[in-house]
């Protein structure tokens, strides 16, 4: 069983650190931290033990992969050191927040043959999948028109805004490699426009808080995208696909599916309150499929190629909302 060290202890560390400790095939070995404390904490909720040694997480003869959940500004020299030692890698995007630095560490990492997997979890939402099927399968036809939404349900803190690269870096990725992983195509151009609204001070920070963006794929098939920091009703994410021959669709969902009538109206079950509480099962998904990959000796995704490829579409689509024209994609 493959030995892992967990780099980072915040919140999305908290996350992967139990997805670790209750998978059948995996010795969760390491958590490792610059804060001690959080790093202890975290360890011995879950059998393992806490460093705040590097040396240690990226020891070969203790350690067989790392799982890079760190503070961004870290995560390329993380991806860097683990391929020097030989070590495979499960790494929260981005690889960095520069797309430079981000194609070097991964040519890097290339280079010395590792394993490396990007975990972009949505791709492993049970619907989202199913949907993709449906694509490739040709069900539909040929894609004419895609149609993503990713919605709220609240503003992050400014000072997680100073530091997170923007709308499209942050949240919109996510659904830069969903289209391309649906529509199985790169997007050549890109068109970007969004407001701060749920807060202005956000255009202190260079950032939007409602965007709308247009791909156009090689096909001249087009992409939709909306994102929202903030709705007031819940989390609110969904894919539309319209094909020459039909449609499907992976709805909102819902924290249940009972509906109450009575008379003049009826009332549904809402929303998830966040993003996690929507998502929580794709990273567990995600995990499982690096695992077997690695068991199986194949090659993980989505990989570095596909980080890189989301981040290019990110950067054209930030020039866009400060050009407002639209924008060639540099893969």
């Amino acid at each position: 069983m493959p030995r892992f060290a967990l780099l980072g202890a915040g919140f999305i560390g908290s996350v992967h650190a139990a997805n670790l400790a209750v998978h059948p095939d995996v010795t969760f070995s390491l958590v490792y931290d610059i804060n001690h404390a959080r790093a202890h904490s975290l360890a011995a909720a879950h059998g393992a033990r806490a460093t705040t040694d590097l040396d240690e997480a990226f020891d070969p003869h203790g350690i067989d992969a790392v799982f890079i959940a760190s503070s961004t500004d870290t995560h390329a020299q993380h991806l860097v050191r683990a391929a020097e030692a030989g070590i495979a890698v499960l790494c929260e995007k981005p690889i960095d927040l520069d797309l430079t630095h981000a194609r070097e560490a991964s040519a890097h990492a290339a280079g010395h043959g590792i394993p490396v997997m990007v975990d972009f979890n949505r791709r492993f939402d049970r619907d989202y999948a199913e949907l993709r099927r449906i694509v490739v399968d040709e069900e539909i036809g040929d894609v004419e028109l895609i149609q993503l939404s990713t919605r709220g349900p609240s503003l992050p803190p400014l000072s997680y805004i100073a530091t997170s690269g923007g709308q499209m870096r942050d949240q919109t990725v996510h659904f830069f490699d969903l289209a391309r992983w649906i529509s199985g195509l790169d997007p050549v151009e890109v068109f970007a426009t969004g407001s701060a609204l749920a807060d202005p001070r956000l255009a202190e920070h260079d950032d939007v808080d409602t965007s709308a963006v247009t791909l156009r794929l090689p096909t001249g098939a087009l992409v939709q995208i909306d994102s929202v920091r903030r709705t007031g009703y819940g989390y609110d994410e969904r894919i539309e696909v319209l094909g020459s021959t039909g449609m499907i669709e992976a709805r909102r969902h819902r924290t249940g599916n009972v509906s109450r009538y009575s008379a003049g109206r009826v009332v549904e079950d809402g929303l998830h309150a966040g993003w996690f509480e929507r998502v929580r099962p794709t990273y567990a998904a995600a995990l499982d499929h690096f695992i077997t990959a690695l068991g199986n000796g194949t090659a993980p995704a989505p990989s570095l190629e596909d980080g890189l490829k989301a981040q290019a579409i990110a950067e054209a689509a930030t020039r866009s909302l400060h050009t407002r024209r639209t924008e060639t994609i540099d893969y």
